[in-house]
Order: C-alpha cells, then sequence, then structure tokens
C-alpha cells in the first residue's frame, strides 16, 4: 500500500505544482493588483508556493516509496514527514467539504489513509504486521 500513497503523492505533488503555475499566469496576464500589491510579486509568490508545496508533497512521495521498497516502518524523520503530511490532507480535505464537495472530500480522505497506512501497518521491528486468516 506504500506504493499506492508514493504514486498518489507524486501525481498530486505534479498538479499542485501545475496548478500553481497555471494560476501564477492568469495572475500576470489580468495585471491587476490586490491591495496595492506588484502582480508581478503575486505572480512570482505563486509560483514559488506552487514549487514548495509541490516539492513538499514529491519528498513524502519519495519517503512513502521508500517505505514500499525497503518493507519496513520509516525512521524518525520519515515518520515525521508523513504525519505532517496526514495532518496537511485532513485539513486540505475539511476546506474541500465547503469549497469544492463531497467528492473531493472523499478523495483526499482516501490520501490520508494511504498516507496513515504504512505508519500502522509496521510493527517496531521493521517488518510489516501479518495478518492471520
Amino acid at each position: 500500500m506504500a506504493w499506492a500513497g508514493a504514486i498518489v503523492l507524486l501525481a498530486e505533488a505534479v498538479g499542485i505544482a501545475l496548478l500553481n503555475w497555471f494560476l501564477g499566469l492568469v495572475v500576470d496576464r489580468q495585471e491587476m493588483s490586490l491591495a496595492g500589491l506588484d502582480p508581478h510579486a503575486m505572480t512570482v509568490s505563486t509560483w514559488i508556493a506552487g514549487l514548495v508545496f509541490g516539492g513538499y508533497l514529491a519528498l513524502c512521495g519519495v519517503m512513502l516509496a521508500l517505505v514500499g521498497a525497503r518493507d519496513r516502518a520509516p525512521g524518525r524523520f520519515g515518520r515525521l514527514l508523513l504525519i505532517s503530511c496526514a495532518v496537511v490532507h485532513g485539513v486540505l480535505g475539511a476546506f474541500c467539504v465547503g469549497l469544492v464537495g463531497w467528492p473531493a472530500f472523499a478523495f483526499m480522505m482516501v490520501v490520508l489513509g494511504l498516507i496513515v497506512l504504512p505508519l500502522v501497518a509496521y510493527d517496531r521491528a521493521g517488518r510489516a504486521t501479518p495478518t492471520t486468516a
């Protein structure tokens, strides 16, 4: 399941980066200012935000891919990174209910589950816990 979460997070990172790039172009072409801000400054800040957030999601996706490849629990940095990513997705899911709708909320909760599952699926020894039938 860590591989599925890694693929989804990497796709989400690309999507967020492209969305912010597009929004930066829209702001740049409108040439309007917001509360006296320079339109070029808003464009560049939108691109930087997309790069930073996309990079963060890509880093989380790489961490999940490492968890899947090693088949053991992430270390301290990996756990902190994935927990922060889970919190971000929980907050974004709450915003999605009001702004986008229930299907977007459902998608965000599926991604949240794919992030949390590798955190709880491994025991202290580092291997996945076997399921008994």
